[in-house]
């Protein structure tokens, strides 16, 4: 089952590529999170996308906006990706599959890696409804960037 628009986020605590536990709630009382699941660490499309938030950081900043990547990498695949990548939002490692089976976005197998992350992205406001998702089925594709920032933009 699949976190639908109106309704509550599910609250998580992964671990961030500095080792950190992160949690869903606490990151809310900043500001609103864009939450983008990716498939992995180090692939293309992957890098292009978390490079494109990177790059988008101010804008996302001007709209109160925190972004968080999740992933099933483990955190030490994550370190490595995020200082080549300079990516100083945090990437949590959901090693245990958990977060996106409360998402309902698992991709059961991609190229003969099993339940790996969709590529997804959620808008979720302050007070923890999700406003925008977008699930895509073709990892090749990246989210679209612009209802990202128009559903930002509306909260």
């Amino acid at each position: 089952m699949a976190a639908d628009v109106g309704a509550k986020a599910p609250d998580f605590t992964l671990t961030n590529q500095d080792r950190t536990p992160v949690t869903l709630g606490e990151e809310l009382k900043k500001g609103p999170v864009v939450l983008a699941f990716f498939p992995a660490a180090f692939s293309g499309t992957c890098t292009k996308e978390m490079c494109t938030f990177r790059d988008t950081m101010s804008e996302l900043n001007r709209l109160s906006a925190n972004v968080i990547g999740v992933s099933t990498d483990t955190f030490f695949a994550l370190k490595a990706w995020a200082d080549a990548q300079r990516l100083e939002f945090p990437l949590l490692s959901d090693y245990n599959k958990t977060v996106i089976r409360q998402y309902g976005v698992v991709n059961p197998d991609m190229i003969g890696l099993k339940d790996i992350a969709k590529r997804a992205t959620f808008v979720i406001d302050r007070g923890g409804t999700i406003r925008y998702r977008e699930i895509l089925d073709d990892a090749r594709n990246e989210p679209d960037y612009g209802k990202v920032r128009e559903a930002l933009a509306k909260l």
